[in-house]
């Protein structure tokens, strides 16, 4: 998707007193303003024409009054009045045009104005109402009807990506398209949970994110839009619009239509903001692992989604076959702070972070230690890097600690794995699936065991593969291996004999029964 980073057109179905007297129409009677000039950015709601004294009985507010004030004048206690009740009904300003009645601006309706803080305008070139009427209710009506068709827009094309099951991200983006500034969700503790927008912007934002979170609590200003996220009475996450840069009548209007997406998203989708947090961990470690992104720059990503950074230790693991879920849950359960991101089927990474002071080890494995005692022994893997102290070095400690998961992946019998895998506990393994994709090794495992992967139509060739597998693994200890495939020893032998008369190689040979190992489980790890 192609965005384009400029704040959509005006939409805004207010205009302010300082925009009506900007317009060209309105500078031909040479407006003056004598009083309320703090005032100028009132919204107008509409123009009304009136001479009546007692004009503010028919206002409901938001109205710029124009008169000439002809049954004011000589009497300052009814001009003083009359502004007192203009400033009542909660009018917007009111403009006089000089004349007969008054040459210049009366003092007892400029000191009452500037009391009330009412915008007190005089006209001082004769200038017909109607056509400032005319003018401003003709502006009036078509930005209303273009804030109306920019809603509808926005909620059509929302609704139809709801409808195709597009993702929260592909919702955000469509946001931040017509808001043409970073779009940030949040839980209730300001924790980010998705973004969206120009990257360098988003990096912008969230680099000095603490500040903003804090000025999100409060009242928006300055392009800061928020809307709240929640339904039946319960809130649980905000939507807010970082320096938009149109009219703020417009902003809440974008801001409004994407928070009424996302929680008709949320609700048909059966998702919940623990789903959003879960995805904003992926997103960042899946990141940090890739290596596509420098760690410095997902820094302030994994700051804002309330990870702490600061003078820490990071210990990065690798967890297979354990539900995320329960990840999650052993992490607060130990009070350890870390992000839980399912990476593939089977895969998820756990990023802790310690304070200095911790024994990083030993919390790792206390971590591991736990969540066996949920488990069978053998059904998940803990694999871990060294602990690292400096952000930068985390990106390879994750793949580290994903490659020593990966050694053991499918290793079953003849290794005793400590409670956290690490490294030095994979041995040759792990040497040989680091080095799995180069072309030398390929071909030397290929050629070592060509009499056994040539296809022969029977399944003999893969029988046989699988019983030189747990032979040596198991050491060559032929008592063990006859067991695992409950065969007997005669018919162990038999199948030893045909190993070694197809490959070419004596398995009583130590040298040239490593050799064969060395190729097989470069095979393995080839095939994963």
């Amino acid at each position: 998707m192609t965005a384009t980073w400029e704040p959509v057109g005006t939409t805004d179905p207010i205009l302010s007193v300082r925009q009506i007297l900007a317009l060209e129409r309105v500078l031909a009677g040479d407006p003056e303003v004598v009083a309320g000039t703090a005032h100028l950015d009132r919204p107008v709601r509409w123009v009304h024409v009136a001479e009546a004294p007692d004009v503010g009985v028919m206002l409901s507010g938001g109205e710029m009054v124009l008169t000439t004030g002809v049954l004011l004048a000589g009497d300052e206690h009814k001009q003083a009045e009359y502004i007192q009740s203009l400033h009542r009904a909660e009018a917007a300003a009111v403009v006089l045009g000089l004349g007969r009645a008054f040459p210049a601006a009366p003092d007892a309706m400029r000191r009452a104005a500037d009391r009330c803080g009412l915008p007190l305008v005089v006209l001082h070139r004769p200038f017909p109402f109607a056509e400032l009427t005319e003018e401003v209710q003709s502006r009036l009506v078509r930005r209303k009807f273009a804030a109306v068709s920019l809603s509808e827009s926005v909620r059509t094309t929302l609704t139809g990506l709801i409808t195709a099951d597009a993702p929260l991200q592909r919702l955000l983006d469509e946001v931040a398209v017509h808001s043409g500034c970073p779009v940030v969700v949040t839980n209730l503790a300001h924790r980010v949970l998705a973004t969206a927008g120009e990257r360098s912007a988003v990096d912008d934002v969230l680099r000095d994110w603490e500040r903003i979170a804090r000025q999100a609590g409060g009242a928006a200003g300055d392009g800061w839009i928020r809307a709240e996220l929640g339904g039946r009475g319960e809130r649980w996450g905000r939507l807010m619009l970082c320096g938009y840069r149109g009219d703020a009548a417009t902003g809440r209007l974008l801001a409004d239509r994407g928070a009424e997406a996302l929680v008709l998203h949320r609700m048909l989708g059966g998702g919940s903001a623990h789903t959003w947090e879960e995805q904003s961990a992926q997103s960042l470690l899946t990141d940090l692992v890739s290596g596509v992104v420098p760690a410095r720059q997902l820094l302030p990503r994994a700051r804002a989604a309330g990870l702490p950074v600061n003078r820490r230790t990071f210990v990065p693991l690798v967890v297979r076959d354990c539900d995320p879920a329960r990840l999650e849950r052993t992490l607060r359960l130990l009070g350890l702070p870390g992000l839980v991101a399912e990476l593939t089927e089977h895969v998820t990474a756990v990023l802790l972070s310690l304070a200095r002071d911790q024994d990083a080890e030993a919390l790792a494995a206390h971590f591991a230690t736990r969540l066996h005692g949920e488990a069978p022994p053998e059904a998940t893997v803990v694999a871990a890097a060294g602990p690292c102290t400096a952000w930068d070095d985390v990106p390879a400690g994750l793949r580290e600690a994903q490659h020593v998961a990966d050694a053991v992946a499918d290793t079953t019998t003849g290794l005793d794995l400590p409670a956290v895998v690490r490294l030095k506990d994979v041995h040759l393994r792990g040497l040989v699936r680091l080095l799995r994709d180069d072309p030398h090794v390929q071909s030397f495992a290929e050629r070592e065991l060509d009499g056994l992967l040539r296809a022969d139509g029977t399944g003999s060739g893969q029988d046989l593969l699988n019983v030189l597998r747990t032979f040596l693994a198991t050491g060559r200890n032929k008592s063990r291996t006859a067991q695992l495939h409950h065969v007997s020893r005669p018919a162990l032998y038999r199948r030893l004999e045909a190993i070694q008369t197809r490959l070419g190689v004596d398995l009583d040979d130590f040298e040239q029964a490593a050799s064969v190992h060395i190729a097989l489980l470069a095979h393995d790890a080839q095939q994963q």
